[in-house]
């Protein structure tokens, strides 16, 4: 009997190398509680001399389309940094890319890989294959927050931010039956991210991992 997937814990793979950031105290939305801090997506410093993605608005990205039922609220409040900005902003089509192949049931969905490579994009598809085993998609509301930004002296970036599954469910394609869960602290979810800018001008997430019911998501 093939295991039903846990909801949203996105490609939870890759190991990130040993740079604290302090947990999820950016944009705008206080600082975390107690000890808790995050490793960071790099071991680089930060610079003014990040890359440019100036080319990004020429690329040819995928158009991301959803089901009506799944909304999102991102908090992540422009840094007025170009290339923080559009960390954030490829992040959150990576991240809708990934439901999307979901809801569509492609684990080698072009969307997702479009955003990601290496360690980040094949544990996107083995995530997106547990839910097209058992035929399920994601339902409901997700809300992202918390983001801290940092580009480094060698062009990529780390990024730290939280997730609320509170609201977010999973849909049985079978029986169409949503299956609610009560609330819980297991529901909020830390990601830590690297990405590099290619050629086109994306950031690309090259790895990524995940802590379920972090303390600093909690805050």
């Amino acid at each position: 009997m093939i295991r039903r997937p846990r909801l949203l814990v996105t490609a939870a793979v890759g190991a990130t190398a040993a740079l604290l950031l302090t947990a999820c105290g950016g944009s705008g939305n206080g600082g975390s509680k107690g000890n808790d801090k995050i490793a960071g997506a790099d071991t680089g410093s930060e610079t003014s001399a990040s890359p440019s993605a100036s080319a990004s608005a020429a690329a040819e990205r995928p158009k991301i389309e959803l089901p009506s039922d799944l909304s999102y609220t991102f908090d992540w409040p422009k840094t007025g940094d170009k290339d923080k900005d559009a960390v954030l902003a490829d992040s959150e089509q990576f991240v809708k890319a990934v439901d999307m192949a979901i809801a569509e049931q492609d684990p080698l969905h072009k969307a997702y890989r479009f955003y990601s490579e290496g360690t980040a994009a094949a544990g996107s598809q083995e995530f997106i294959q547990e839910f097209v085993d058992y035929k399920d998609r994601i339902t409901g509301a997700k809300r992202y927050y918390n983001a801290k930004v940092k580009i480094n002296a060698d062009g990529t970036a780390g990024f730290v931010y939280c997730e609320d599954q509170n609201k977010a469910y999973n849909k049985s394609l079978k029986t169409g039956k949503t299956e609610v869960t009560p609330n819980s602290k297991d529901n909020y979810v830390l990601y830590n991210s690297r990405l590099r800018v290619n050629k086109q001008g994306i950031w690309i997430t090259e790895k990524l991992t995940s802590q379920r019911g972090s303390s600093a998501c909690q805050a």
